[in-house]
């Protein structure tokens, strides 16, 4: 998503890494198909986002366990950060869930994504990592192909208005998300930080989706199941690990990948052809993807400011 909390140094070769890179973007390819796998679900939204949860977690927690004897145990002191941040990412979920169905699928994606904008502010602004001019360059780029991408389909109408709002809180939501993982991420591996903030998110989705009075219980588990294994195991596992190792604005433009893919899946699925626009927004994206990797941020170097929280 990087070092959200007060990250360490970054240095150029950690922020080029092909791995990293490689992982970013396909969790967000993987992420990519959630909207689908909501929209296909027999479950309300709010249930979906709980059954993606429950269902991921034991897989989780048996491949943290599989990767070290101890997995939990460099998490001593880090369970404020972990367990707010499995609380956001809830909080993220149900909102964002619950905004895909009340508003147009372009507007989802555009606002559910508002991490792309928020996440590298707060690299700048909070975390002290400024972006070398390259990287401004590409983040320009990125920020005239997320335009292109979902200029011609964005609407704001009265109609949409809930929906719409309900997205920009989940994005907001997973900005904070990014943040406190990150800080967790400056000490405990990917998968036992995942699997810790999955199971902070349980109840609160548990909860929320009772409250909610929505149908619950799946008659077809099969879209539920991919809806856990793409978003939460290999999506959010992937970017997960990313996080630990790349800066905020490799992040936040890596996000707009996700546009892409969706674009793409609503082609596929829906007959919903891509424009001009959109397949020239694309290009750009990638170019400030490729853009991006050129050298690391710059990391304020006055005294205190480079120092972790």
């Amino acid at each position: 998503m990087h070092r959200p909390g007060s990250p360490r140094k970054a240095t150029a070769p950690q922020t080029a890494s092909a791995l990293p890179i490689a992982a970013l973007l396909a969790g967000n390819i993987a992420l990519a198909f959630g909207p689908w796998f909501v929209r296909l679900a027999d479950v309300g939204p709010v249930a979906a986002g709980f059954w993606r949860i429950a269902l991921a977690a034991p897989i989780l927690v048996a491949l943290a366990f599989a990767g070290q004897r101890r997995p939990f145990a460099p998490a001593r002191g880090l369970w404020l950060p972990i367990a707010l941040g499995g609380i956001a990412f809830a909080a993220d979920l149900a909102s964002w869930h619950v905004g895909i169905l009340q508003t147009t699928l372009a507007n989802a994606t555009l606002f559910g994504n508002s991490a792309t904008l928020m996440y590298p502010i707060y690299g700048f602004l909070v975390a002290r990592m400024w972006p070398t001019r390259t990287q401004g360059l590409a983040l320009a780029l990125a920020a005239a192909g997320a335009g292109l991408l979902l200029g011609r389909s964005f609407q704001l109408s009265p109609k949409h208005l809930a929906g719409d709002l309900l997205c920009l809180l989940a994005g907001t939501l997973y900005t904070v998300y990014f943040v406190l993982m990150g800080k967790a991420r400056e000490v405990v591996a990917p998968l036992p930080a995942l699997a810790l903030s999955t199971l902070a998110s349980l109840l609160p989705l548990l909860v929320a989706a009772l409250v909610a009075g929505e149908r619950f219980w799946p008659q077809h588990w099969g879209i539920l199941i991919g809806l856990a294994l793409a978003s939460q195991v290999v999506g959010q596992g992937l970017i997960i690990y990313a996080i630990g190792h790349l800066s905020p604005l490799v992040v936040g433009i890596a996000l707009l990948s996700q546009p892409i893919v969706a674009g793409a899946v609503g082609w596929i699925a829906y007959g919903e052809r891509l424009g001009p626009a959109e397949l020239s927004g694309a290009v750009l994206v990638a170019i400030a993807l490729v853009l991006v990797r050129s050298g690391g941020p710059r990391v304020a170097s006055e005294a205190g400011e480079a120092k972790p929280a």
